[in-house]
């Protein structure tokens, strides 16, 4: 476990639900990676990229719902700009993208 934080600390957090709109491969990457368009709804369309090459591909991804946090500062990867962080659950090398049971509005805040 790591460090403790309050719950003030957790409800920084912007944890909200998308729909993976593109997906594209990230050449340019050090590592196998996606390069995603996920749409978030009222918060509109947003980008990031993804080490998931080894558990999904890529025509699995589309339409898929997925939680990312949204308010995170952008960040530069090599020639790309990600916006959001994709929540996943890391198993040896690979990471399982966390979902929705059931399909739910994008955008939706998860709490």
């Amino acid at each position: 476990m790591t460090d403790l934080i309050s719950f003030e600390d957790f409800t920084k957090i912007d944890l909200r639900v998308g729909t993976i709109i593109a997906v594209d491969d990230f050449k340019k990457a050090r590592k196998p990676a996606y390069q995603l368009t996920i749409d978030f709804g009222s918060l509109g369309i947003k980008k990031s990229s993804a080490q998931i090459t080894t558990l999904y591909k890529k025509e699995d991804l589309l339409e898929k719902q997925i939680i990312a946090t949204v308010n995170f500062p952008k960040k530069q990867i090599a020639n790309f700009m990600s916006e959001c962080l994709i929540m996943g659950a890391v198993k040896g090398s690979d990471v399982i993208l966390l979902k929705p049971e059931q399909h739910i509005k994008n955008g939706t805040a998860v709490s």
